[in-house]
């Protein structure tokens, strides 16, 4: 098994688990409910590249292969045990890079609860300390703005705009590009959310 996979993860009630095949039917409520919230940032297949995986099944399939090889670790989000959201590290890369990308949605349910923000703090301390990555990387439209309120509140720092980056909701979309060093957060990533930057 990859380093540092599988890992269950909490702060409280909110907490990260690796996602399996059983919460297809939560999954898929979710999605339902929220496709007008989270359809905007889809990512989706320009013409030519296949098609993209229309069950849980395939999905989550596809993704625990990549875990077992070490380039990925798709995590639920929960919130008292109940799964509201998702947190996905992909592309991890060792070596000379030591470095991975997360993304991430919740629930409108739960949005402007912390629990993204949060979510995703505990899973870049999992990757600098267990795993030993160097650099965590995160891309997001400009236009945003519950996402670029996660990378502000954990102190990311924006580092270049990508022009036409990603495929989402059926076009090239500009990202704005953001990373956190294993050395900019040297007591933690949860830490810098609770009590804020040392310069803050």
């Amino acid at each position: 098994m990859a380093r540092g996979w599988p890992a269950t993860l909490s702060d409280g009630l909110i907490g990260v688990r690796p996602l399996v095949r059983r919460d297809a039917s939560a999954w898929a409520r979710l999605r339902t409910e929220n496709l007008e919230w989270l359809g905007p940032w889809e990512a989706t297949l320009p013409r030519g590249e296949g098609v993209a995986p229309e069950s849980y099944g395939a999905t989550i399939g596809a993704l625990r292969r990549r875990a077992r090889e070490g380039t990925a670790m798709p995590f639920a989000i929960t919130w008292a045990g109940t799964m509201v959201g998702q947190v996905t590290v992909s592309g991890i890369t060792r070596g000379s890079a030591l470095w991975a990308s997360i993304g991430y949605w919740v629930a409108r349910s739960h949005a402007g609860r912390g629990v993204t923000p949060t979510a995703v703090a505990l899973v870049c301390d999992h990757l600098f300390t267990q795993v030993g990555l160097h650099r965590i990387e995160i891309s997001i439209r400009p236009e945003n703005a519950a996402s670029l309120r996660v990378v502000e509140k954990l102190g990311f720092a924006e580092f270049g705009l990508a022009p036409r980056y990603l495929h989402i909701a059926g076009d090239w979309r500009d990202h704005r590009l953001f990373q956190l060093l294993r050395e900019d957060v040297p007591d933690g990533v949860l830490h810098r959310l609770r009590h804020g930057s040392a310069d803050s």
